[in-house]
């Protein structure tokens, strides 16, 4: 009876400890384990990610990310057309099926404009900059860490909304409550109201891991709706 009560008080300490980390120690915790000797804000390297798509050819992506100097570099192929986006700072420069000169037929069918490049910088910046992202100006982390099961694996769960200039959506970001690693996605679109739309938006799942320039991150996402888990496509990381 002495040893159970040790040990029903042990894992009350336990627990207790627990429950009294922050959100921001949360989030600190998972940044150690995805960015260790703190990389992310000199990160220059690249990587090449393979999206694969029901009933669609492959897409593969070329893709450079220079963090201290504002620099990305896309290259996209698909079939036989190849895309190639470069920004850096305010400027762009786009190149299709290997030149810099196209018409404007070509243009508005290939999306050839630097909206989209800086879309596609921001787009990758973000999610394979996560959970460092999560610093930036004009992003919130909830105060409370919600704790919740989800394709019947326990989670830490991190809320983050935005400043209305930076986003709108919803995000959730799952993690490993031993390791801290990032395991899952999640964000919804939000009403003119600011509400959370529970029909909207995707989750995604992640495995493997790959380490790049220091980094730990995912090697396969893989997307899916909330509405109705339907499967939408993987990317994989080589």
């Amino acid at each position: 009876m002495k040893q159970f009560i040790i040990f029903a008080f042990a894992a009350f300490l336990f627990m207790s400890c627990e429950k009294e980390l922050t959100s921001e120690q949360v989030l600190n915790n998972a940044i150690a384990y995805h960015d260790p000797n703190n990389m992310w804000s000199s990160f220059n390297s690249s990587f090449h990610v393979t999206m694969e798509t029901p009933d669609a050819p492959s897409r593969e992506s070329d893709i450079l990310l220079d963090i201290a100097a504002g620099g990305f570099y896309l290259k996209a192929v698909r079939d036989s057309t190849m895309v190639e986006y470069k920004v850096r700072g305010d400027n762009c420069n786009i190149a299709f099926n290997g030149s810099t000169t196209f018409t404007e037929e070509e243009a508005q069918a290939n999306n050839l404009n630097c909206d989209r490049a800086k879309m596609y910088k921001n787009y990758y910046s973000y999610l394979y900059g996560l959970p460092m992202k999560l610093k930036d100006p004009g992003t919130h982390i909830s105060e409370t860490v919600e704790h919740k099961t989800f394709k019947d694996k326990d989670y830490l769960i991190l809320k983050v909304t935005y400043d209305e200039n930076v986003g709108s959506d919803i995000w959730y970001i799952y993690l490993n409550p031993e390791t801290y690693a990032m395991e899952v996605y999640q964000f919804f679109k939000t009403d003119v109201n600011g509400n959370q739309n529970n029909l909207s938006g995707e989750y995604i799942l992640l495995s493997e891991e790959m380490v790049v320039n220091g980094i730990k991150m995912p090697k396969v996402r893989a997307w899916y709706y909330n509405k109705d888990d339907t499967y939408l496509g993987t990317d994989i990381l080589k």
